[in-house]
């Protein structure tokens, strides 16, 4: 989403303190039209980023870069998409003002679940340039492979013994069964949404406990689901690109990495907004620094599972397994590392240290913008060293494909990001029959 001079609210994070009595909700809750306006702008961007990328399908291995720079934006926007689901999930499960703010957004990224859906079909009639599962998926091709040298002897081992998993048919079901019990779920979530706006007995106690029940009866099971067929999904996608790597908390780093994703543009998405009305009203410090300091929960656990995998594998310094690692770290790929550590980690980890920052709108605007850009480059560097051409040994000079890596996913998020806006406009901004409704309409106390 673009932001540039529709400045009308509050500039830094200060709050006017001016009154004493509570506020009141705008007459109108529906999204401002400076939405649209996002939207065009990202559909501006994604006709030129395609375009650029069309160039790079005409260089030395282009047309590989492409497609595994497509995989990139695909696994950003599901994690936005999925990711999304699962935080709503998670904040009908445990409550707090926060979830008031972001539950619109969270919808909103929830209900593209089947365009991220529709976006996993190319994939599939090109995988054989991704995956070696895809590419040898019987036992007689992996024997071809391992005599024609396409495939070393521990390659062919592992493709023989993950086959029941990691073979066309199964993954393609597998898929499906993913992204049709998240559509389910996002369908119930939704629909329930409405529903409780809706209730007759709308803000009473026993309409807010009833909805409050049912919410979290669904939700508590949903995040469990979630976490297994993220798993599934995650070996299926991106860690059988490299088809002998094993990892035990993947998924759950995946989880954990959609979180810190799907926090930054929705916080992002609240902080744009409260430059209007309705959410210029309800967005106050306190609960802007609420969801800065869960964003900062997030890099925490992120920088903590990512890290102790790195000390336990490199410790043990196993044969099967470093080789992960030093695919990632030799050659150019030091930098890469290097650049994934300081902008995954160290800055988000210690910007948000800071009260004074989580309570500045601006600063948190740009600092949410580059946690997105930092979760593209930590997948660009899960994805790429995965390929021959590309482990241990990353060349720009006379590899000007692989600058498909920047155009591709800005093509691919910002077309996401278009319909995720659209779905935005779709509802009210704000749920009204919530009980921290009335609260956050109270005069702010805090400096």
């Amino acid at each position: 989403m673009a932001f540039g001079h529709e400045h009308n609210g509050e500039a830094g994070g200060h709050h006017d303190h001016g009154h004493d009595g509570p506020k009141t909700l705008p007459a109108s809750l529906a999204a401002p039209e400076i939405v649209s306006a996002w939207r065009t702008r990202a559909l501006i961007v994604f006709v030129i980023a395609t375009i650029l990328s069309v160039f790079f399908a005409f260089t030395h291995e282009g047309k590989n870069h492409i497609l595994r720079a497509y995989l990139l934006g695909f696994m950003t926007c599901f994690g936005f998409a999925g990711g999304g689901l699962v935080v709503l999930m998670l904040q009908y499960v445990s409550g707090g003002k926060w979830g008031l703010l972001l539950r619109r957004p969270l919808e909103a990224m929830s209900r593209t679940i089947w365009v991220v859906g529709l976006m996993f079909v190319p994939i599939i009639f090109f995988w054989k340039h991704l995956y070696q599962w895809a590419a040898f998926p019987t036992a007689g091709a992996v024997a071809q492979a391992l005599q024609a040298h396409q495939v070393t002897l521990e390659q062919a081992m592992t493709l023989n013994a993950k086959r029941s998993m990691l073979n066309p048919t199964a993954v393609i079901i597998q898929t499906v069964i993913i992204f049709a019990i998240l559509w389910f779920f996002q369908f119930l979530l939704n629909k329930w949404s409405l529903e409780r706006d809706a209730d007759p007995a709308r803000g009473t106690e026993p309409s807010y406990d009833r909805w409050r029940i049912k919410f979290e009866n669904l939700s508590g099971i949903g995040i469990l689901i979630y976490a297994i067929l993220l798993t599934a999904g995650a070996i299926d996608w991106i860690k059988s690109l490299d088809i002998t790597w094993y990892s035990s908390i993947w998924g759950l780093q995946f989880l954990v990495g959609q979180g810190y994703a799907v926090l930054a543009l929705s916080i992002l998405t609240v902080i744009l907004l409260s430059r209007f009305e309705p959410m210029k009203t309800m967005l106050r410090a306190t609960e802007q620094h609420d969801l800065g300091k869960l964003a900062f929960a997030f890099v925490m656990l992120n920088i903590y599972l990512s890290f102790a995998e790195f000390l336990i594998i490199w410790s043990g310094n196993v044969p099967d397994e470093i080789p992960w690692y030093l695919n990632r770290i030799h050659g150019g790929w030091w930098y890469i590392c290097s650049a994934d550590f300081i902008c995954h980690w160290l800055i988000p980890f210690c910007l948000l240290l800071s009260r004074d920052l989580k309570r500045n709108k601006e600063k948190m605007i740009w600092l949410t913008c580059f946690m997105i850009f930092a979760r593209c480059l930590d997948m660009f560097w899960l994805i790429e060293p995965n390929f021959p051409d590309a482990a241990g040994n990353l060349h720009i000079t006379g590899n000007i494909g692989i600058l498909a890596y920047i155009t591709v996913p800005v093509a691919v998020i910002s077309l996401w990001g278009a319909y995720y806006l659209t779905q935005l406009q779709a509802r009210p901004l704000i749920n009204v029959n919530d009980p921290h409704v009335e609260e956050m309409l109270e005069p702010e106390h805090a400096h």
